[in-house]
């Protein structure tokens, strides 16, 4: 009888997971591909615009990466609104608020006001990435988040499958009013953003006790799961917004951050010319499917690493070994020029970061909840981005200097492996398990 209670046990809790991933992960993923289109596609609008408003690599370069000044210096607040006011208000107002100046970018006319565009953006999108982060915290027990991380986390490459080619369709096609294609590719990849902020206002619920679609069983069983977690981490410590921000493992993971984020944003705002610069014959279409390759490649790596994290409560070193490849992937390519090869060390690369992006997220979770969690995750992604920012300026400065992309992309390489080790430097904490006890 007992094993019989302890099956129907797990399949009553396995059943509610489903439901909670079914009804909440899809529409977040969208959310997300959408908010990386409208962050990197400068990327591909530097094809054509560079040119038209006479931008040196440096330029583009600081244009790119200026964005995270203003992410940072509102992503703690933001995400302490969240947590004080619920999710379903406050990512409706960032959705819409980014829509709006992601659009209103297609109307810039010289470098400072392009400048001015991208920090009024980073402004804008501040606290929806962490907030994101923080509002799975209020429905998955942590065994469940890397898995659910990487679910969602798959945005960051399927933004590449599905943008690539729709940004290259833009650049080569959509020429309306005599207005210059780039500045389309900004003004229409801006409105899904306006739409779903509208559509998240009135689907989003704030946490479990909300969830229409959940029973008044599976409401409790959550509340009470997540209840004996948040408890176990309190004993470990104070949960305060200002201990998430004063943590030594915060600041810790903040570095590591900070590495990654000097490889993910040279890759996402270079790839599209280093692709390009390999054949005078390509057009911005093909260039946008050859970038689309190693984001397929990497969507299956990052699915089967969050389970594999997950299955064995693990993290460091799936982290670790990820972002050990992707270093691998970015100091290989300055080898050999050649389109096939580059394609496979930049589908190695992509493999590699994207996919040591869920059980890196699934650390902070690990010793941060309420308040902590708001302010924690929120300082690991703003003060980590800022290398979305010194990574691309550097990038570019190296590039204008030596004549060639491939010494910056070098530098890039050498982040990751830096960003590894520190993963391995990191003290080991025990996950969070609930006692049989206590369940």
């Amino acid at each position: 009888m007992g094993n019989q209670a302890s099956a129907a046990e797990k399949s009553f809790e396995g059943k509610t997971i489903r439901k909670l991933q079914i009804r909440l992960i899809p529409f977040l993923f969208v959310l997300y591909v959408v908010a990386m289109i409208d962050r990197i596609n400068i990327g591909f609008a530097g094809l054509t615009m560079n040119k038209d408003l006479g931008l040196s690599s440096q330029q583009f370069s600081i244009a790119a990466g200026i964005f995270f000044i203003g992410y940072f210096l509102f992503e703690v607040p933001s995400n302490l609104i969240l947590h004080k006011i619920g999710a379903r208000v406050w990512i409706a107002r960032i959705l819409l608020t980014w829509g709006f100046i992601a659009s209103l970018t297609g109307l810039v006319q010289s470098v400072p006001q392009l400048y001015i565009a991208r920090v009024l953006l980073g402004f804008a999108e501040a606290g929806y990435y962490p907030g994101i982060v923080l509002y799975l915290t209020y429905w998955f027990p942590q065994r469940e988040q890397a898995r659910v991380l990487s679910l969602f986390l798959t945005g960051f490459a399927v933004n590449s499958i599905v943008g690539s080619p729709i940004s290259g369709f833009i650049l080569d096609h959509v020429h309306w009013l005599g207005v210059a294609s780039w500045r389309w590719l900004f003004i229409l990849e801006g409105i899904p953003a306006i739409a779903l902020g509208f559509l998240t206002y009135s689907v989003l619920p704030n946490r479990p006790g909300e969830a229409k679609f959940l029973t008044g069983e599976e409401k409790e069983w959550l509340r009470a799961e997540l209840e004996r977690e948040d408890q176990l981490k309190v004993q470990r410590g104070r949960q305060s917004a200002l201990e998430g921000m004063t943590n030594p493992r915060v600041w810790h993971l903040v570095a590591i951050y900070f590495a990654m984020m000097i490889g993910s944003y040279t890759l996402s705002f270079f790839a599209p010319q280093l692709v390009k610069s390999l054949s005078k014959e390509y057009s911005n279409s093909l260039t946008s499917y050859l970038v689309m390759i190693p984001y397929i490649v990497a969507l299956a790596g990052m699915v089967l690493v969050g389970r594999s994290s997950d299955r064995r409560m693990e993290r460091r070193y799936h982290a670790a070994t990820c972002l050990v490849v992707g270093g691998i992937g970015f100091l290989s390519l300055g080898w050999v020029h050649s389109p096939f090869v580059t394609v496979a060390l930049l589908s190695l690369l992509a493999l590699g970061y994207c996919s040591s992006l869920s059980p890196f997220w699934a650390m902070p979770s690990e010793f941060l909840t309420g308040f902590s969690a708001a302010s924690g995750i929120a300082l690991i992604n703003s003060a980590g981005n800022l290398g979305g920012f010194f990574g691309p300026s550097l990038v570019g400065f190296i590039t204008q200097k030596t004549g060639t992309l491939y010494g910056g992309l070098a530098f890039a390489g050498v982040s990751l492996l830096m960003a590894a080790t520190l993963v391995l430097l990191l003290p080991k904490i025990a996950p969070v398990r609930v006692p049989a006890e206590m369940r």
